[in-house]
């Protein structure tokens, strides 16, 4: 079986850690696997290198940071070569070029003070840069051929600075060069994750989930059979078990799943992230690096056949809920469309939508960072509307949503009742509902403070914590 293998953050911040992911890839691959691994940068990495740009930007530039980075750095080098100056050497020679890049960058920064999202890509994916030769060297230390790879030499992007997009075929063709004849005879390729290159060679970085999106890449331009993500949780679970005690880990759930979970706040994969993997079929696994006994939660295209009904809850906080109501707004075109164009010119998030069918009232969700300037912006574009009466009010509530999400919940009788029964047993009011044509998800805005409640009153009422659904 070929495997794409990505630890995250915390699962390399540390020698030891390193070294325990080198320790999981090497295992794969002396059970037959062929193994490609995509790493991130040492936890916290990437915020300082952000930090120090920015505050470059504004013509302070500390030498300060470049040493403690280096001095993190080495430290780990040390340990992981194992012994071997030679490796050792290499390692140490890769680190010190790469930070005198970024220290280049950053001083050259403080002169212009000009920080461009080209210049943010070239120097918040130095992380990764950092983290590949440290993990190529663990694994050469555990017995098994390793070579460093810069991304910017295999994924090829498009060039939106700050959420590139992989050029597909030219990805592919550079992958099966430089990474599948070693993939082939054994040996276990370390990619830098989050970053690529243009077609003319600028780095990019892939943006939200970066690295986890370079790793479904990868998968897909190497035809590998299953991308496995290591983190730090030991898979998707049911709810957020801080709030929920007998919360479980899913052993199974769909793409689609996983993409609403995402989107509702579930700390899972991002839905973009898997595209790649998705369109190929190939499937995702979600593992521990810190309990890697632990099965955890394998992503593919038809989930689990078995669940019926609700399979996880989740919601998002610090949202608003914003309201345009007016007994005048029915038979009148176009308010909507105005509404929804405000969203979009200041590049807002509808997380929600609910309309009652007598017009008299729309309502969506968006996060309460972005509420004050729609709210000024809808005003003052609805303005006539506002006049004339057609609309009464404008409105803006702190909210919470709250989703159930389930495949299965698609033809399943009482799914809507078992939710709305159980909120209604917690007394727990619902403020909106919306439920899209798919079924799988049902979405309810209750206030900031009650959604803890009814999180589990969902997940009670539809026995979640049971390792079997009926």
């Amino acid at each position: 079986m070929r495997i794409v293998m990505k630890f995250g953050g915390t699962s390399v911040g540390s020698a030891e850690r390193i070294a325990q992911a080198a320790q999981l890839a090497v295992h794969a691959a002396a059970q037959g696997h062929e193994v490609a691994v995509v790493t991130s940068a040492m936890s916290k990495v990437t915020n300082v290198l952000i930090d120090a740009a920015r505050q470059a930007a504004t013509g302070k530039w500390d030498p300060e940071v470049r040493r403690e980075l280096e001095r993190r750095h080495l430290e780990v080098a040390a340990t992981v070569a194992g012994g071997d100056a030679t490796r050792h050497a290499a390692v140490v020679r890769q680190l010190t070029d790469r930070l005198e890049g970024f220290e280049k960058l950053c001083f050259g920064l403080s002169m212009v003070r000009d920080l461009t999202p080209r210049l943010m890509d070239a120097i918040s994916g130095i992380g990764e840069t950092l983290a590949a030769p440290l993990l190529s060297a663990a694994i050469a230390a555990a017995g098994r051929a390793s070579e460093s790879v810069d991304a910017t030499q295999v994924i090829i992007t498009t060039d939106q600075f700050g959420g590139a997009e992989p050029l597909m075929d030219d990805t592919r063709e550079r992958a099966q060069v430089h990474l599948l004849p070693l993939v082939q005879a054994g040996g276990i390729p370390v990619l830098t994750g989050f970053i690529g290159a243009t077609t003319d060679g600028i780095t990019t970085t892939l943006g939200r989930g970066g690295s986890d999106y370079s790793a479904s890449i990868l998968g897909a331009a190497l035809d590998a059979d299953e991308v496995w993500i290591w983190t730090d949780v030991d898979g998707v679970m049911s709810a957020n078990p801080s709030e929920v005690p007998d919360a479980r880990t899913l052993a199974e759930i769909s793409y689609s799943e996983a993409s609403e979970l995402a989107y509702y706040g579930a700390k899972v994969l991002h839905y973009k992230t898997i595209l790649p993997a998705f369109r190929q079929r190939i499937p995702v696994r979600i593992l521990n690096s810190f309990n890697p006994t632990h099965p955890g939660t394998r992503v593919s295209v038809d989930g689990d056949p078995a669940a019926r009904g609700v399979k996880a809850v989740t919601s998002i906080r610090q949202v608003t809920l914003v309201t345009i109501s007016g007994t005048g707004m029915q038979g009148i075109p176009g308010i909507v469309a105005k509404a929804f164009e405000v969203v979009a010119v200041q590049q807002a998030d509808v997380l929600m939508i609910s309309q009652a069918s007598s017009e008299n009232n729309i309502c969506f969700a968006i996060t309460q960072a972005s509420a004050p300037a729609v709210l000024r912006a809808l005003r003052a574009t609805l303005e006539p509307e506002l006049t004339r009466g057609h609309i009464e009010d404008i409105a803006g509530q702190p909210v919470a949503i709250v989703a159930a999400v389930g495949d299965r919940m698609r033809g399943t009788p009482g799914v809507a009742s078992g939710v709305f029964g159980a909120l209604s047993t917690a007394g727990i009011n619902v403020i909106a509902i919306s439920q899209g044509s798919s079924e799988r998800n049902i979405s309810l805005v209750v206030t900031e403070s009650e959604a803890p409640g009814a999180v589990l009153a969902i997940h009670r009422a539809f026995r979640l914590g049971q390792s079997s659904q009926a």
